[in-house]
C-alpha cells in the first residue's frame, strides 16, 4: 500500500492507539544500498519521538487531525442512540481494540460512547477500562486541536454529551 500522503514539518498527525503527534523532521536513513525518508514525529501525550517511513505511514493509520466540522461531528456521535454491544467483555474489548486500531475519530467517539454507557451498568474490567481510558484522551486531544479549545473544555463537552439520555 503506498498510496502515500505527503505529511509537512510542523503538521498535527494522528498515530492510531498513539495519539496526536507533530511531524517534526522528515530525514533521509541509508537502509541497504538506498535511502529511505522518514517522518520524525513527536508525541506530546508520551513524550515520545518516533521515526515512521513515509511510504508506511497511510498503512500505519497516520492521518491528519480531522476537520473542525469533522470534530463537531464525532461529539454529536457521542449523544446518538447506539446499538446494544455484546455483554461479553472479550467480545467487546476485542471489536472496540479494532476500532481504535482503524484510528477514525468517529470510531473513537463510538468506543468511549458505548463503553461510558456499559460502565453505567456495570463497573469495566481493568484491560476495559484502560482502553476507555485510552480512547477519551485520545478524543479529547484531537477534538481540543480541532476546535482550539482546552482539553479541558473538551472533557466537559464530551461528558456532557455522554450524560444525554
Amino acid at each position: 500500500m503506498s498510496k502515500s500522503k505527503s505529511f509537512v514539518v510542523d503538521q498535527k498527525v494522528v498515530y492510531p492507539s498513539q495519539g496526536v503527534g507533530v511531524i517534526k523532521s522528515i530525514v533521509q536513513k541509508k537502509f541497504k544500498d538506498s535511502k529511505i525518508p522518514y517522518y520524525i514525529i513527536y508525541l506530546e501525550v508520551t513524550d515520545m519521538t518516533i521515526m515512521v517511513p513515509v511510504d508506511k505511514a497511510v498503512e500505519l493509520g497516520i492521518r491528519p487531525t480531522v476537520s473542525r466540522d469533522e470534530a463537531n461531528k464525532a461529539l454529536e456521535l457521542i449523544s446518538e442512540d447506539y446499538d446494544p454491544i455484546p455483554t461479553d467483555w472479550k467480545m467487546r474489548y476485542q471489536m472496540n481494540l479494532e476500532l481504535l486500531k482503524k484510528g477514525s475519530i468517529r470510531d473513537i467517539a463510538s468506543i468511549v460512547r458505548s463503553l461510558y454507557h456499559r460502565s453505567k451498568v456495570k463497573e469495566l474490567p481493568i484491560l476495559e477500562r484502560k482502553l476507555y481510558d485510552s480512547a477519551m484522551k485520545l478524543l479529547e486531544d484531537e477534538i481540543s486541536i480541532s476546535l482550539k479549545k482546552p482539553k479541558e473544555d473538551v472533557q466537559s463537552m464530551i461528558l456532557a454529551r455522554l450524560e444525554v439520555e
